[in-house]
This record gives C-alpha cells, structure tokens and sequence, in this order.
C-alpha cells in the first residue's frame, strides 16, 4: 500500500499542471486565430480548408511542445505559466517571420486552400515548439 501511496504522491501537483497546460492551450487557440488575419477555425469548421487545418494542427503542436517543455523544466506553477505565455509569443511571432519574412502570402495561400502553405506553417511552428521547449532547460 505503501507503493501505491508513494506513487500517487504527485497526483496534486500533476493535476494542477495538467489543468493550467489545457487552459494554456484553450487561450492559444483562442489568441492564435484571433491574432491571425484569417480565422483558420472557421476555414477548418465551415469551409474544410486543409490548408488551414495543417496550419493550425502544427501551431497547436508547436505550442504543446513548448509548454512541455516548460512543464517539465519550471520549479512551480508561477514559473510554468511564466513560460507558457513566453511560448505563446514566441509562437505568434514565428507566424508574423513567415507573414511577413519569408512568404507575404501566406494568408491568402492558406485561405485559397493551398496544402504547401498550410505544411510550411505547420512545420515552422513545430520548429519554433521544439526550439522553445530545448531552451527552456536551465
């Protein structure tokens, strides 16, 4: 008995992150469409653009990457949340580089349905999380 007691010992603090990372990840979808000029839900829910909902997808991958990573690696709840909301910017910003950087059209790509479009966003996404998540470490 004593095993099972030992091992559900953290079932407090894991409760807990586990919350704050789903209300992480409600509030980034949230921001993240709304931040965008189009609002991919919406090309996803009602018009079925795959470009958008591979361009979504890896936003909400990448973002879920990071504050992994900011899970795993914060000392309390203040110290995660803190990261949690540096990922979300690191990740909106990595949507304006593309915007405006690399690939000015990338709205329009996407809402014309253009399954690229939606890949390399995804894809810059994923690599932002992962970048984020690796630098998290301390």
């Amino acid at each position: 008995m004593e095993v099972l007691s030992d091992s559900l010992a953290g079932l407090g603090a894991f409760l807990l992150y586990f919350a704050l990372s789903l209300a992480f990840l409600l509030l980034f979808k949230i921001i993240y469409v709304r931040f965008t000029p189009h609002d991919e839900w919406k090309l996803v829910k009602d018009q079925q653009n795959t470009a958008a909902a591979i361009g979504l997808a890896g936003s909400i991958l990448g973002y879920c990457l990071a504050i992994a990573g900011a899970a795993s690696n914060s000392v309390n709840l203040i110290d995660f949340a803190l990261w949690g909301v540096i990922a979300l910017v690191a990740q909106l910003i990595a949507f304006y580089i593309v915007r405006f950087g690399f690939m000015p059209k990338i709205v329009e790509r996407i809402e014309a349905g253009e399954i690229p479009a939606g890949i390399l966003m995804a894809a810059t996404s994923v690599s932002v999380g992962l970048l984020n998540a690796a630098c998290m470490t301390y």
